[in-house]
């Protein structure tokens, strides 16, 4: 797949998992929160828990499924990530986790959507 397409698959499953984790009721705080470190997908609250999402995206299961995509250094750069904006945010105090949103499209169309609540802990 191209790296346009992909890049486009992407975006469109950021955005499907934003509306997604609105209609479970979490506060979307930032999407493509970037700093010179990397980026954290999507930023929410879920009452006051701050909980930062990794959304893994793919058009088939052909090559594994998307969540298996977050393997152990993903993890803990992500939570890198998550301790940087916590401290920018004066925030180091609250509880987090760590969540995947894990979504195949195919011809546009949501095939699948699962939510990984706490999928790894810092």
């Amino acid at each position: 797949m191209p790296t346009i397409d992909r890049q486009k698959l992407g975006k469109q499953g950021e955005q499907i998992a934003a509306q997604f984790l609105k209609s479970k009721g979490l506060s979307i705080r930032e999407v493509n929160f970037r700093c010179s470190a990397g980026e954290i997908d999507i930023i929410a609250l879920d009452a006051d828990i701050v909980v930062f999402v990794e959304v893994k995206t793919r058009s088939s299961e052909d090559f594994g499924l998307p969540e298996e995509a977050v393997n152990y250094f993903k993890q803990k750069k992500l939570i890198q990530l998550a301790m940087y904006y916590l401290q920018k945010e004066h925030s180091q105090n609250k509880r987090c986790r760590f969540d995947v949103v894990s979504i195949i499209i195919r011809n546009d169309k949501v095939k699948k959507i699962n939510h990984f609540v706490d999928a790894f802990s810092a």
